[in-house]
C-alpha cells in the first residue's frame, strides 16, 4: 500500500510540473485548452512509468528499515519466520511489479502518448489571440508569419502583415503576402479568420509577382496549424512494430516492413533497439533492486556499524540505478554493450541469491 501511494503521489508531483511545462502549447503554440487537458491527462501513464523503478527502491527500502526500528523483523523470526521465506515473498511482489512495468511500458505509456499526440495532429490553431503580440513577428503557425503593429481597446488591429508560404521547393517558391490598415479577429462555427479591411495582396508565383488592393476581405486562419510535433516520436510507436522492424532486420529483409507511423531504416536501427530494450528488458532490474534492498534484513539495528551499512547500502542500489540508465544507453553501441545490460542485472541477482543460501545467510 505504501508503494502504490508513493508512486502516484510522486506521480502526480511530476505530472504537475510537467503540465506547467506544457502551458507552452497554449502560449506559444496556439492550441486551446481542451487540447491541453488532453494532452496533460494522457501523458500520466507515462510519468508513471519512469518514476517506478526509483519509487519501488525507495519504498521497499524505507519500509524495511521501518520494520528493523521497530523490532517487526525481529518478532518475525522469533515466530519461526526465516529470512529466506521473506525474502522469496518480496523477490515474488518484484517480479509481479516487473510484470506490471513492462505492460506500462510497452502498451499502456505508448498507447496513452499516441493518443495524446493525436489531439495535436487533429487540432488547429485555435487561441490565436494568445499567440499575437503587438510588434513582434509570429512565426509558431506553420507556413504563416503575422506582424501586429498595434491593437486598440475594443479588439481591432492596426497595420497588420500576413506572409504565407503557398510552396517551397528547389526550384520555385510560391508565397503570399497580406497588409491591411485595419483588422478584427473573428470566430464563428467553430472557424476563425482575419477580417481585414482597405489592404493589398502581394503573389508571387512562377517568378512572377502579381499585386491587387482590397476594400475587404476574410482571411481563413482555421486551416493552420502550429510547428508542434505532431508526428509520433518513437517512445510513441507500438511495440509490435518495434518488434517487427527489429525482426525484418534481423532476417535482412528490412524492406518489407509497413507501419503508419514507424520508419523502420538502418540509421534509425539503433534508437529501435534502444527502445525496444528499455520496454521489455529493463523492469527486469526491479527483482535485483529488491533483492538488494534485502540485504538491510542481514544486520541488527543493534549492530554498532547498522548505521553505516544502510547508508552505503543505498548509495549502492541507487548506483545500480544509475549504471541501469548508463548501459541502457550504450547498449546498442556494440554487442559487448547490448550482452552487459540483459545479463548483468539477470547474473548479478542470481550470484547473489546464491551467495546468500550457501552461506546460510538466510
Amino acid at each position: 500500500m505504501f508503494f502504490i501511494s508513493t508512486s502516484l503521489v510522486i506521480a502526480l508531483i511530476v505530472w504537475v510540473i510537467q503540465a506547467v511545462n506544457f502551458l507552452d502549447f497554449v502560449t506559444e503554440d496556439g492550441h486551446g485548452f481542451k487540447v491541453y487537458f488532453s494532452y496533460i491527462l494522457l501523458s500520466f501513464p507515462k510519468m508513471l512509468n519512469r518514476i517506478l523503478p526509483f519509487v519501488f527502491f525507495i519504498s521497499l527500502f524505507y519500509q524495511l528499515n521501518n520494520y528493523e526500528n521497530k523490532n517487526e523483523l525481529l518478532i518475525f523470526w522469533i515466530n519461526g519466520v526465516k529470512k529466506k521465506q521473506f525474502i522469496n515473498i518480496i523477490i515474488i511482489y518484484s517480479v509481479l511489479i516487473t510484470i506490471l512495468q513492462i505492460i506500462l511500458g510497452s502498451y499502456i505509456s505508448p498507447y496513452s502518448q499516441n493518443e495524446a499526440r493525436s489531439f495535436i495532429r487533429s487540432s488547429n490553431v485555435d487561441f490565436f489571440p494568445s499567440l499575437i503580440k503587438e510588434g513582434k513577428f509570429i512565426d509558431t503557425v506553420s507556413n504563416l508569419t503575422i506582424f501586429i503593429e498595434s491593437k486598440s481597446s475594443d479588439g481591432d488591429y492596426k497595420n497588420i502583415f500576413l506572409k504565407e508560404l503557398i510552396s517551397k521547393d528547389e526550384e520555385k517558391t510560391q508565397f503570399q503576402i497580406i497588409y491591411a490598415k485595419k483588422g478584427v479577429l473573428v470566430s464563428s462555427d467553430n472557424n476563425r479568420y482575419f477580417k481585414l479591411y482597405d489592404g493589398k495582396i502581394i503573389n508571387k508565383e512562377n517568378n512572377k509577382i502579381k499585386s491587387f488592393n482590397f476594400e475587404k476581405i476574410n482571411f481563413n486562419l482555421s486551416k493552420y496549424g502550429s510547428k508542434t510535433t505532431g508526428y509520433p516520436k518513437i517512445q510513441e510507436v507500438p511495440s509490435y512494430d518495434l518488434f517487427n522492424c527489429l525482426y525484418l532486420n534481423f532476417k535482412k529483409q528490412i524492406d518489407l516492413f509497413e507501419a503508419e507511423y514507424l520508419q523502420c531504416k538502418m540509421e534509425s536501427m539503433n534508437d529501435i533497439k534502444e527502445e525496444f530494450l528499455k520496454r521489455f528488458f529493463k523492469p527486469i532490474y526491479l527483482p535485483l533492486l529488491a533483492l538488494l534492498c534485502c540485504l538491510l534484513m542481514l544486520s541488527s539495528k543493534e549492530s554498532e556499524n547498522y548505521n553505516k551499512i544502510k547508508f552505503y547500502l543505498f548509495i549502492f542500489i541507487f548506483f545500480i540505478i544509475v549504471v541501469s540508465e548508463i548501459s541502457l544507453r550504450y547498449s546498442t553501441q556494440s554487442q559487448t554493450g547490448m550482452l552487459f545490460f540483459i545479463l548483468f542485472p539477470i547474473l548479478f541477482f542470481f550470484s547473489l541469491y546464491s551467495i546468500l543460501h550457501f552461506k546460510n545467510n538466510l
